[in-house]
């Protein structure tokens, strides 16, 4: 450790990788358990009810939980702190994960109790995904480690997630059943609960104080902490921008994450393992997208990085599925796809962590997240009814000319200047240790992608 001074926000004068460490193996471990999850559930509901219906309906469940409650748990997030947040609510993720097997090797899993399940799982990962987000920034100056490199490692953990649970999802499911999964999931939760309970050093996560009130009887509600993130997010155009293409493209990934890709490969004969091997690949290449994001992202233009990742990432993995490749050309498209990934959530993390206000960095990246997120609960419900009715074929070329169309139809709009401008009331308040304001230059929040 380095001697160095001690910030407005009093954190401890020492350098530490440590909270950045415990931060990123908390996130390591819950998200390849639900890596694992999203392949081992989709598959158990569509094997035994045969149903693209039934599977988009327990996709739905999870999800439409999880971006409600995650919208409006920012102000408790930054009250009770995010740290006390994440361990509680991956506790209660990996109780409600484990019920699942237990129940149905038990004959007492129906399906209503199912979705009942799935909903408290949902309900719970969201304010859990958030809390650890948010302890991102501290912890990373709390090592002295810059933000692009800092959310450039929590995107290659992401993708690390994303190779490894989707090749451990699919080999369970193939070797012993889905249930399997779904116990491995609920163990990753339990152990990430534990991690951030007990591996991050004390005062890491604490609730973030409020601006001193005028007066006694001003001290903030919910509500209207609530009502401050909204108001934070209301005036930026570049936001709106943002949250408007993201939530279509998290909309259109939802849908094949959830029942396109399972369809497809129930009607092609792969069986479970391809849907492993080619999340597993996609994954991979996107971890190398994001090391370089990583070491490099700070020194590259965001805009026309992001965009450049979008065009690889979104419409090519809808068509190859479309056009029958073989399975080879497959892997390669989503090793492509992977890659250009790899640099959108560390572009869109940095531009949130350098702008946002510490004090109201919950309750915006709440809000942001899920109004992004908000067409994810309808991606799996919507494709698996239009599957149902027309075949799989020309949704997947419907999705993938919406993808095209929206990435690229979006990056016209002059609001997509500000995302290379630094600075903004996030970063002035860092500088000076007060809030900015409506008039200091446009703080922009992101929204993060699923691809």
């Amino acid at each position: 450790m380095t001697e160095v001074g001690t910030d407005a926000e009093g954190i401890p004068g020492k350098r530490s990788l440590r909270p950045l460490g415990g931060v990123l193996a908390a996130m390591a471990v819950s998200l390849t358990g639900t890596r694992i999850s999203a392949v081992a559930l989709p598959w158990f509901v569509l094997v035994t009810t045969g149903s693209a219906t039934r599977t988009g309906l327990v996709a739905f469940c999870e999800m439409a939980p999880y971006v409600v409650v995650k919208a409006f748990t920012g102000p408790l997030v930054d009250r009770a702190g995010p740290r006390v947040m994440s361990w509680t609510t991956d506790l209660a993720s990996a109780a409600a994960a484990a019920a699942i097997p237990l129940l149905h090797a038990l004959h007492l899993l129906s399906f209503p109790l199912l979705l009942s399940l799935v909903a408290v799982i949902g309900a719970a990962r969201g304010p859990g995904d958030l809390a650890k987000e948010v302890m991102v920034p501290e912890a990373a100056e709390r090592g002295g480690v810059p933000l692009e490199r800092a959310t450039g490692l929590t995107g290659t953990i992401e993708r690390l997630a994303s190779t490894v649970g989707p090749m451990a999802g699919g080999s369970l499911v193939a070797l012993v059943g889905p249930l399997t999964g779904l116990i491995v999931n609920a163990c990753c939760f339990a152990l990430g609960s534990v991690i951030t309970a007990l591996a991050l050093p004390r005062g890491t996560g604490r609730a973030t104080e409020e601006a001193p009130p005028r007066t006694e009887d001003e001290q903030p509600g919910y509500w209207r902490r609530f009502g401050e993130g909204f108001a934070f997010l209301r005036g930026e155009p570049l936001l709106l921008a943002v949250i408007v293409m993201v939530a279509v493209t998290n909309f259109l990934d939802a849908a094949f994450t959830t029942v396109l890709m399972p369809v497809w490969v129930r009607e092609t004969g792969n069986g479970p393992t391809a849907i492993g091997l080619m999340g597993s690949v996609m994954g991979a290449a996107a971890v190398g997208g994001s090391l370089i994001a990583a070491v490099a992202a700070h020194r590259l233009p965001r805009r026309v990085v992001f965009f450049t990742g979008f065009l690889l990432a979104g419409a090519p993995r809808f068509l190859v599925l479309a056009c029958h490749a073989p399975l080879g050309v497959i892997l390669a498209v989503f090793a492509v796809s992977g890659f250009g990934s790899g640099f959108l959530n560390p572009v869109l993390g940095a531009v949130l962590l350098e702008r946002v206000p510490r004090r109201i960095l919950g309750r915006v990246n709440a809000l942001g997240d899920s109004l992004a997120w908000a067409g994810i609960p309808l991606g799996g419900l919507v494709a698996g009814a239009v599957v149902a009715a027309t075949g799989l074929g020309p949704v997947l070329l419907a999705c993938g000319a919406a993808y095209f169309l929206t990435t690229n139809l979006a990056g016209l709009r002059p609001e997509w200047r500000e995302m290379d401008r630094p600075g903004g009331r996030g970063t002035l308040e860092r500088h000076t240790g007060h809030p900015g304001h409506p008039e200091d230059d446009a703080a922009q929040p992101g929204a993060r992608a699923t691809s």
